[in-house]
């Protein structure tokens, strides 16, 4: 059943992306360059409701074995919307017997600023924020690397810091959401690991959860 192909011999590469109020979902053929299908979904907290639907009225659950790769952006996000799209893509990936990407939230939007119009105009490093009320911020570090598929390094990955005074010597942007712009950065990190030939197993993809319950805030 693994990556069964369509008429014209490609599998399909999925791509979800929860880690905001909204689902994003893609749709590419593996070794295409543009996506055939980019749909958002503004859920918010009805996700755990909705999530099925939205993905079968972008790709039926009948057309889930012609699947080739699966990609799922793992957070920085809410913990419930997170978490719920984590497991189904680990549970297509694991039934399905598909390769999974799991990419951080923050490291799909460096791409985007690095490729896109805007800041930052130099290649990094680069910190992208997120501040949190009475909790401190959440902050990535970020780098081009046409060394890695996708091109870009994750050179330290979102964690919780208690101001933004521990951040310098280098820039900071916000880190804000965008889709499904975000969702076409996360079809690119996963079709460039496919491209060379890279191992993705499902079971190494976890939410990343900068601000959870149990985790000490640094002095």
């Amino acid at each position: 059943m693994r990556g069964c192909p369509d008429p014209d011999g490609r599998p399909w590469l999925l791509a979800l992306h929860s880690s905001s109020d909204s689902l994003g979902v893609g749709l590419q053929r593996l070794g295409a360059t543009e996506p055939e299908r980019l749909e958002r979904f503004p859920l918010g907290r009805s996700l755990s409701n909705g999530l099925f639907d939205c993905l079968e009225s972008v790709l039926p659950a009948s057309a889930w074995p012609r699947l080739g790769r699966l990609a799922v952006a793992t957070g920085p996000g809410g913990f419930t919307g997170t978490r719920l799209t984590v497991v189904l893509a680990r549970t297509l990936a694991q039934q399905l017997a598909l390769p999974l990407d799991g990419i951080s939230s923050f490291r799909l939007m460096a791409r985007r600023l690095l490729t896109g119009p805007g800041p930052p105009s130099a290649a990094g490093p680069f910190w992208l924020l997120q501040e949190l009320p009475r909790r401190g911020v959440v902050a990535g570090l970020y780098g081009a690397d046409p060394g890695q598929p996708g091109g870009v390094a994750e050179l330290e990955a979102p964690r919780l810091h208690r101001s933004s005074d521990a951040l310098a010597p280098y820039p900071i942007h916000p880190a804000e959401v965008h889709l499904p712009e975000d969702v076409i950065q996360l079809i690119g990190f996963s079709a460039a690991s496919a491209a060379t030939g890279l191992s993705a197993p499902w079971q190494s993809v976890l939410p990343l959860y900068p601000t959870s319950p149990v985790e000490v805030l640094p002095c």
